[in-house]
């Protein structure tokens, strides 16, 4: 039986009451008192609510006596395990013992199963039992009074450990290890931990959306010339299939966009989506993000060691840019890994099993590659089951409007919003049109967006003229006009590197210099020697 008296607030009040509890032999089993109110939780059920009255009648400032469900602190419990059985992580709380006090549903799923039993039944057979019976042997010197966090395994499945201690201040004379001594005489006791278990699902998700915030689809990719709708059909098709795709194409083109709409369009789109970048680590580095590491791998390796790409990715798919910078240690590895899809972490020795769908990309000739010995030929046949090879922009110039006009309002967007200011979207004139649709942009849909954020930006006010677009284009492909790739491979003679030395000059320079007179002028020639130069290489 549970009540609340309500009072005055009188000094006394609270021990005259129990003291009439006392009196009558009543067994208590838990006392809380506030202001004006006392809540108590009686043993004896078949007192009367009446009988209680009665007793309490005689005290002076008593008000009233109600009974209740729950007394105050049993409430805040139940809302507080309520609230934690609505977490999709398991989490537990334990003593500075390492004991179990308490743990929510999502934990209950850490439990062996049992036949003839459920798991909810069976979690409370472990309150009051080490940690180590639940979950394995952790290292219990990470109950600290520090955060920690440390990788962990339970029935084949694994999760990231986040240890948070419980700290409490008190008064004490003791100087012993587990006290930090504060200015005014006070110490903090580390009195338990939370344990928080993060499966490496989870984990992949949130890493997956600090990649990108965007949602990727292939109705999201702009574009209606015929190469790239024959794209966005191929890679629809694609995404129902789960194997390796190969993505080939220039830099710039968009490899990675149409990884993730591939992603996006497979029945694994709400599972993580990690990239990395192959030539952007060296290759121990990459080794352990994508296999992860075990603690004590190496020098510097974080304690309790570390999962992989390939780990957090679990359920997901794994997109590998740039992977013919990869070095053949590695080229070995992923091979050895992409025939039965198992690892093992840099320094363990534990065969692990990934559930993941490779995509892999690269701007650079595969097949040239293998020829020269750089590249394996049977990671090639591994990672090329299914293959897309995108268009450079110069082969898709019917997509040049739909592109202009989306990076112009973006970079107005981003105008108005740095400089809080109501920036109209500038139009681009035909001229200007004609001017992005002859240039031969080597740097692609990249470039194209590099080059109108930098005229939006620059941008007074009015249309986009093409002498606008011309000064900015200058500068984006100076160093590309001034070498030419003046250096061939394939030198035949001197009249034919010459003769593809001034096809590579005036292609370059013709659709900044549209004109043979401007262009002309730009080279210190007569216009006449341009016009025939341009009918000669079949520059319109």
């Amino acid at each position: 039986m549970r009540i609340v008296i309500e009072s005055n607030d009188r000094i006394g009040i609270s021990q005259e009451i129990l003291a009439v509890f006392a009196k009558q032999a009543w067994n208590l089993k838990a006392v809380e008192i506030t202001s004006c109110f006392t809540y108590l939780h009686l043993e004896y059920d078949e007192l009367t609510l009446s009988k209680i009255k009665f007793c309490l009648i005689n005290i002076v400032g008593v008000i009233s006596v109600e009974p209740i469900s729950l007394l105050p602190s049993e409430q805040r419990a139940s809302h507080l395990q309520a609230l934690l059985d609505k977490m999709p992580e398991p989490i537990i709380d334990v003593d500075s013992q390492g004991l179990i006090l308490a743990m929510n549903k999502a934990s209950h799923k850490l439990i062996p199963k049992v036949a003839g039993f459920k798991s909810d039944s069976i979690a409370t057979d472990y309150l009051g039992k080490p940690i180590d019976e639940l979950i394995g042997k952790i290292n219990t010197s990470m109950l600290t009074n520090t955060a920690t966090s440390q990788a962990i395994t339970i029935q084949g499945k694994a999760y990231i450990l986040d240890i948070s201690p419980v700290l409490a201040n008190t008064l004490s004379n003791s100087s012993t290890d587990t006290f930090s001594h504060t200015e005014d005489n006070k110490v903090t006791q580390v009195t338990g931990s939370v344990l928080l278990l993060r499966s490496m699902n989870t984990l992949g998700r949130q890493i997956s959306l600090l990649q990108s915030h965007q949602e990727h689809s292939f109705d999201n990719i702009i574009g209606k010339s015929s190469s790239i709708s024959l794209i966005k059909e191929q890679g629809k098709r694609f995404a129902e299939l789960d194997l390796p795709v190969l993505i080939s194409g220039e830099t710039g083109t968009g490899k990675e966009l149409i990884a993730r709409a591939l992603h996006q369009a497979s029945s694994r789109a709400k599972a993580p989506f990690l990239a990395i970048n192959c030539s952007a680590l060296p290759e121990h580095l990459l080794e352990s993000e994508l296999f992860g590491y075990e603690s004590g791998a190496f020098t510097g390796a974080q304690r309790g060691g570390k999962p992989g790409l390939v780990e957090l990715a679990e359920g997901g798919c794994l997109f590998l840019d740039e992977i013919a910078e990869m070095s053949p240690y590695l080229q070995a590895k992923l091979l050895r890994f992409l025939q039965d899809l198992t690892y093992r972490r840099v320094g363990g020795t534990k065969e692990l099993i990934a559930n993941i769908r490779i995509i892999s990309a690269s701007h650079q000739n595969l097949a040239k590659l293998i020829n020269q010995k750089t590249f394996r030929e049977d990671l090639y046949y591994r990672l090329n089951v299914l293959s897309i090879e995108l268009p450079p922009l110069r082969e898709r110039i019917t997509d040049m409007s739909l592109l202009a006009n989306l990076f112009i309002e973006n970079a107005a967007k981003q105008v108005c919003n740095s400089q809080q200011i109501n920036f109209v979207k500038p139009k681009l004139t035909a001229q200007a049109l004609v001017l992005l649709q002859r240039f031969s942009w080597p740097g692609n849909i990249r470039q194209l967006q590099n080059v109108l954020f930098s005229v939006v930006a620059l941008n007074r006010g009015g249309d986009i003229s093409a002498d606008d677009l011309q000064q900015v284009l200058q500068k984006h492909s100076a160093n590309a006009v001034e070498v030419a790739d003046v250096i061939m491979e394939n030198v035949q003679d001197w009249s034919s590197a010459q003769s593809e030395f001034e096809a590579k000059l005036l292609t370059h320079l013709h659709p900044l210099f549209p004109t043979t007179r401007k262009l002309a002028d730009r080279l210190k020639v007569s216009h006449n020697k341009i016009a025939m130069k341009l009918r000669q290489h079949g520059i319109k």
